[in-house]
């Protein structure tokens, strides 16, 4: 078997998704999908230049197809390109299974649990929008409920989303009770210092994690934070390849891990990020907010990992991009299940590609109240 064609699709529906068909002489596809959110040209760009490296080469040696993309050019790739990786590599997979007749998660030494458990998101612009937003979540069977660190409008004010945050988080819990799994995802917004606060306030109501409370790119400003709170928190989602995650694992700076698999460098190299987190008992939380293909690729690495804790869910299965992706992975009081078809289980209808032309615009912008940038 050979590779004879790859292709990006940017496809917009209220946002950009990025995914990838990989197509063989034997007549098989993979799809897969790019994770680098309003970079989507960006990530195209990357998939088509790597192309000239892998048509005409054997899709079933992933391995070395995954050294290839990341080595090749001398450059070692990063960000767009091993978001570009982790498109490919995700077709791969999706085309090996179905080579061989047998879903993905058999390829990575076969399912450890029967069902993924899952979390939303959770909306509103107040406290007691997000409990109400929650207990409806909870009304579903979805057993956890995540929501952002509060913001006003494009504005964040960092001391007072910390008291908004805090109130958040109280209301939640109020409504919900104790037996509902609570996570705050701070999005990289905060300081140290500031984070710290927020995490020693809301530590008495038990979250089963706080998300990226502080910027990723220095993992050794999470010592402090590690020192002064036991609330657990969670970071990674920003993270691309195994070198990334090293200090942060290596250190115990982190109780979670938020691998990206369309990031990180698809799901070869998410696998090998949570072999290393096992051997210093951190479990993973893979980070989804993407599309269909997403949603599968984790399902599938997460069917086959031990130390696994929870998986993202912010589209759930059949409610976005349906007539693209016909038959998607399912979704059953707050669990994802496989459908045990090869591959991903996923079909892709190319067909259907030109009635989601691409979103024009950028990402949402935040700003401090004296105008300074800060991260949305």
């Amino acid at each position: 078997m050979k590779i004879t064609k790859i292709t990006p699709y940017i496809i917009g529906d209220v946002r950009n998704f990025l995914f990838v068909e990989v197509e063989t002489d034997e007549g098989i596809t993979g799809i897969g999908e790019a994770g680098i959110t309003w970079k989507e040209k960006s990530e195209a760009g990357y998939v088509e230049q790597l192309a000239y490296s892998l048509v005409g080469e054997d899709p079933m040696r992933i391995e070395h197809l995954w050294q290839l993309m990341l080595r090749v050019g001398f450059f070692p790739a990063n960000r767009i390109g091993a978001a570009a990786i982790s498109a490919i590599d995700i077709a791969l997979w999706d085309i090996k299974g179905k080579a061989l007749g047998v879903p993905v998660y058999e390829l990575l030494g076969g399912r450890v649990r029967d069902k993924v458990v899952a979390y939303p998101h959770v909306v509103g612009d107040t406290p007691e929008e997000l409990a109400d937003d929650a207990k409806q979540k909870v009304a579903e069977g979805w057993r956890f409920a995540r929501f952002n660190l509060p913001d006003d409008g494009d504005i964040l004010d960092p001391r007072k989303a910390v008291r908004d945050g805090y109130d958040a988080i109280a209301a939640v819990r109020e409504a919900v009770g104790d037996d509902v799994e609570l996570i705050m995802d701070v999005h990289t917004r905060l300081d140290p210092t500031e984070a710290v606060t927020l995490c020693r306030d809301v530590e008495h109501l038990k979250p089963y994690f706080i998300e990226d409370p502080i910027r990723s790119e220095f993992p050794g400003a999470l010592k402090r934070l590690r020192q002064l709170t036991g609330t657990p928190i969670a970071i990674g989602e920003q993270w691309a390849t195994k070198w990334e995650f090293r200090e942060t694992i290596e250190q115990d700076l982190t109780d979670f891990a938020r691998i990206d698999l369309c990031i990180v460098g698809g799901i070869t190299e998410a696998r090998k990020v949570a072999g290393w987190c096992e051997t210093h008992y951190i479990p993973i939380a893979p980070h989804n907010p993407l599309g269909p293909v997403s949603t599968a690729a984790c399902l599938h690495l997460d069917m086959a990992t031990s130390n696994f804790a929870v998986q993202e869910c912010a589209r759930p299965p059949g409610t976005v991009l349906p007539e693209l992706f016909p038959e998607q992975v399912q979704l059953v009081d707050g669990h994802l299940y496989t459908n045990d078809a090869p591959g991903l289980g996923i079909t892709f209808n190319r067909d259907a590609v030109s009635a989601y032309p691409p979103v024009e615009g950028e990402c949402p912008r935040l700003s401090r109240p004296d105008g300074t940038f800060t991260n949305w």
